[in-house]
């Protein structure tokens, strides 16, 4: 998988799959990672941070370039995309054995009006900065991270300006079929977000599962601003 920048860790043990969302790297397990028990990988999906992109983007083709980054059995943990990415994985199409997936910030709900808003930024090249600042700080906006470090991976140098790592194409990966996403997986499924999460709100998630996991008084990017709180799910 040369095309795709993975980062590893930990010690013997069960191994822990991290995905991040839209518009992030594995940079956004930082906090995460320290605390697991055993192995961890953590790539940067294509068309984000080192990652070359893909040529189309959809959950399937995200699944695929990512499988065979990992032998054996997996515990996932993914993020808003990413946690869709993991469920897709969880169906054992890609031939990974998922024993049990967590999926945090997944967007539930997609209007007409928020599908042709991405449609719309998949279509268009990609912003120049003029400093490494501005692009970070769009870069955050874009992933819904509280902030972007100024040497992240998430913005690369473009002539005389910066822009963002994520290739705009990848908004087009489109909704999530997540009823039957979820249908279709064979490990055990665990839905989560922050209480103040308003991209994926309890009452959303109470549409797929009874039982979603609120995390109280954090955002969408609760794996950021409490690790331990995002840990403790796969207890």
């Amino acid at each position: 998988m040369d095309n795709i920048h993975v980062e590893r860790g930990g010690t013997d043990g069960p191994t822990l799959l991290l995905l991040h969302g839209l518009g992030g790297s594995a940079e956004v397990w930082a906090g995460v990672t320290p605390l697991w028990p055993g192995r961890w990988i953590a790539p940067d999906l294509p068309g984000h941070g080192a990652s070359a992109p893909a040529g189309r983007y959809s959950f399937g083709g995200l699944a695929a370039a990512v499988a065979g980054l990992v032998d054996g059995p997996v515990t996932v943990l993914g993020h808003s995309l990413g946690g869709v990415v993991g469920l897709a994985l969880a169906s054992g199409w890609f031939g990974v054995e998922v024993t049990a997936v967590c999926g945090v910030g997944i967007k539930v709900s997609w209007s007409q009006a928020d599908l042709a808003k991405a449609a719309e930024i998949a279509a268009k090249p990609s912003r120049v900065f003029a400093t490494r600042e501005e692009a970070a700080d769009r870069a955050a906006k874009v992933a819904g991270l509280p902030s972007v470090a100024a040497d992240s991976r998430m913005v690369v140098s473009d002539g005389d300006g910066w822009r963002l790592a994520l290739d705009p194409a990848a908004f087009a990966v489109g909704r999530p079929d997540l009823p039957g996403l979820l249908a279709a997986a064979r490990g055990r499924v665990r839905l989560a977000a922050g209480e103040n999460d308003p991209m994926s709100p309890a009452d959303h998630l109470r549409t797929l599962v009874a039982d979603p996991v609120v995390l109280p008084g954090l955002g969408h990017s609760a794996h950021v601003e409490d690790p331990a709180a995002v840990r403790a799910l796969l207890d």
